[in-house]
């Protein structure tokens, strides 16, 4: 047989069959070995840059395909993140005021490759850290070292209020703030102390003023109404009462006599009675 024959329509079919395969397994061998591919972990995104250019998409987790020597992905954390930071700054009152505060933020997922175009991935240092000095210092002014205490709440919503702010304009969201203390001078301590044992004090003697006014008040409320008793007894007493008096007396002791003549007279025996004037009635 000739070498050179012309091939039949079967091998023909055959060979065609074979090719997308061939050209399939070439492509996948290709991308294996030029890693022409890019897997995005779970709570990442990716952030692709072609010939130095940041693209304008971000690769949400999973796999996907690059252009092998074209595209390069840099994967970026969106997960929440804590920084906790110790800040030195001054009170309206100029207290130095040492704050320990604890931050939790995250990147915006939507925006991360503008943060990776403006800031790059070392964001941290660049923006979050000077953010929160910035911001404790601006809300901390505002307030004398007694109020930072006193009000403590709204401090930490006015100071959530500025960083959030600052923050966002870098592609950033603030989750939530926690001011875990506030420290001063201990001269100012020792002053803090000092007008609380005073107010303390004050205040039980304004309480024992009170108690003492409450107490003279009722006594004299009780002088009036036995003044006012005796006064109302008194205009009670007329004569006929008094000898009503007399004959319940008389008759008490008429009750107690035993018949026997009393052997004494004067002035403490017990006076005769005139029985007569009873016996007629």
């Amino acid at each position: 047989m000739n070498s050179n024959t012309v091939p039949t329509k079967s091998s023909k079919k055959t060979l065609l069959k074979i090719v997308p395969f061939v050209l399939l397994i070439g492509l996948i061998a290709a991308i294996i070995g030029f890693k022409g591919y890019v897997i995005v972990e779970p709570g990442n995104r990716g952030i692709v840059v072609q010939l130095g250019a940041v693209q304008p998409y971000v690769l949400n987790e999973g796999l996907h395909f690059k252009l092998p020597f074209v595209q390069d992905i840099i994967p970026i954390e969106v997960r929440v993140q804590k920084v906790q930071s110790d800040e030195i700054t001054s009170s309206k009152d100029l207290q130095v005021v040492n704050t320990v505060i604890a931050v939790n933020y995250r990147l915006n997922p939507e925006n991360v490759n503008k943060l990776y175009q403006e800031v790059g991935l070392d964001y941290k240092d660049r923006v979050v850290d000077p953010a929160i000095g910035e911001s404790l210092k601006a809300v901390t002014a505002q307030y004398t070292a007694e109020e930072l205490i006193s009000k403590r709440s709204e401090v930490s919503y006015n100071v959530k209020e500025t960083l959030g702010k600052k923050l966002s304009t870098y592609y950033m969201i603030l989750d939530e703030i926690n001011i875990t203390e506030f420290k001063f001078s201990p001269e100012f301590n020792q002053a803090i102390e000092e007008k609380q044992i005073a107010e303390q004090q004050a205040l039980k003697a304004n309480l024992d003023l009170q108690r003492v006014q409450v107490e003279a008040k009722q006594k004299i409320e009780q002088a009036k109404a036995e003044a006012e008793s005796l006064t109302l007894q008194k205009d009670a007493v007329t004569p006929e009462l008094v000898e009503l008096r007399k004959v319940e007396a008389q008759l008490e002791a008429i009750k107690k006599w035993d018949g026997k003549l009393p052997s004494v007279t004067g002035n403490s025996a017990v006076p005769f009675l005139n029985i007569d004037q009873y016996l007629k009635q």
